[in-house]
C-alpha cells in the first residue's frame, strides 16, 4: 500500500493540556467539539473578520490534538496561539510530523481531509512518503478549493467569500470566536458580492491576469491547470463576454466540475 506523497509546505503543531477543546473553541471559526468524529477544517481570523490562517485540527494521541498548517504561516500562528492562551491549561509546541496525503486506498492511521472527498487522505508521522505523481492543483480547481498563500491571503480573505461554508470550514451555531461577528453578519445580512469561483479559460492567462467585462474590472486570475483557473470575481459584473488578457473567460457552475480526475500525471 502507498506511503501517498510528503507534503513539504506543511508544518504540525501539538495542541495539549486540559483545556484544548475550551481554548480553540473561542478561536476558531469551526466547532472544535466535531473532533470526536474526526479531523475539523478551520480558520483564525482577525477581529475585523478577516482570514489569518487555515487549518486542520487532527485527534492525535490522548490529550493531543494536532494542527496542520501551511509552513509559511506556522511561526505567526504558534506565536498567536500563545498569545491568546493566557491561564489556559494549554501547551503549544511543534510535532515534528511528517504530512502525506493520497488518493485511493490509505494506510493505517491516515484520515479523510474533510474539505473535500475529491482531495483524499492525510496522514502524519516521522515516515517520508513517495514522489509526488498527482496534480493538486487541477484538482483544486476543478472543485473550487483555495489555497493558503495562494488564494488565502493573510489580513485580505474573507472566508466566506472564499467558500469555507462549502468546504465545512464555518460552524454558524457554536457561539463566538475571534471575527465571528463580521462573519456572522456577511452570512446573515448581505448577500456575497464577491468570491472565488472555478472559470474555463480559451486562450493564455497567467495567474494575476486582471478579468474583464465590458471594459469594467471583474476580477482576477489565480490558480490554473489546463483550461480552467480559479478566479476572485465581482459576482453582479461576471456575466456575458469576459476576457484575461487575450482569453476568454466563462463562469462555471458553483464548486466546479462534479467529475475531478482522480489521479494526474505530474504538473
Amino acid at each position: 500500500m502507498t506511503l501517498g506523497e510528503t507534503d513539504p509546505g506543511r508544518s504540525v503543531l501539538a495542541i495539549s493540556g486540559e483545556d484544548r477543546e475550551v481554548f480553540l473553541q473561542g478561536l476558531i471559526t469551526n466547532d472544535i467539539r466535531a473532533i470526536a468524529q474526526g479531523p475539523v477544517y478551520a480558520a483564525i481570523l482577525s477581529p475585523q473578520g478577516k482570514y489569518l490562517a487555515d487549518f486542520l485540527l487532527v485527534p492525535g494521541p490522548p490529550g493531543t490534538i494536532w494542527l496542520d498548517v501551511a509552513t509559511p504561516l506556522a511561526d505567526d500562528l504558534l506565536r498567536r496561539l500563545t498569545m491568546y492562551r493566557l491561564r489556559a491549561k494549554v501547551t503549544i509546541e511543534r510535532a515534528g510530523l511528517i504530512v502525506r496525503r493520497g488518493l485511493g486506498d490509505a494506510p493505517a492511521g491516515a484520515v479523510a481531509d474533510p474539505r473535500h472527498d475529491a482531495l483524499g487522505w492525510r496522514a502524519y508521522g516521522e515516515a517520508e512518503g513517495d514522489s509526488p505523481a498527482i496534480n493538486w492543483d487541477a484538482i483544486r480547481v476543478a472543485h473550487c478549493i483555495p489555497e493558503t498563500c495562494i488564494e488565502l491571503v493573510p489580513n485580505e480573505t474573507y472566508i466566506l467569500e472564499a467558500g469555507f461554508e462549502r468546504l465545512h470550514g464555518v460552524d454558524f451555531r457554536k457561539g463566538c470566536y475571534v471575527g465571528q461577528e463580521v462573519t456572522a453578519r456577511m452570512k446573515h445580512k448581505t448577500e456575497l458580492r464577491k468570491g472565488f469561483a472555478t472559470v474555463s479559460l480559451s486562450g493564455e492567462a497567467v495567474p494575476g491576469t486582471q478579468i474583464l467585462a465590458h471594459g469594467r474590472d471583474v476580477g482576477t486570475l489565480f490558480t490554473r491547470s489546463g483550461d480552467r483557473a480559479i478566479a476572485y470575481l465581482r459576482f453582479d459584473r461576471a456575466d456575458g463576454e469576459m476576457l484575461a488578457g487575450e482569453a476568454r473567460v466563462t463562469l462555471l457552475p458553483a464548486g466546479g466540475s462534479d467529475d475531478p480526475p482522480a489521479s494526474l500525471p505530474d504538473r
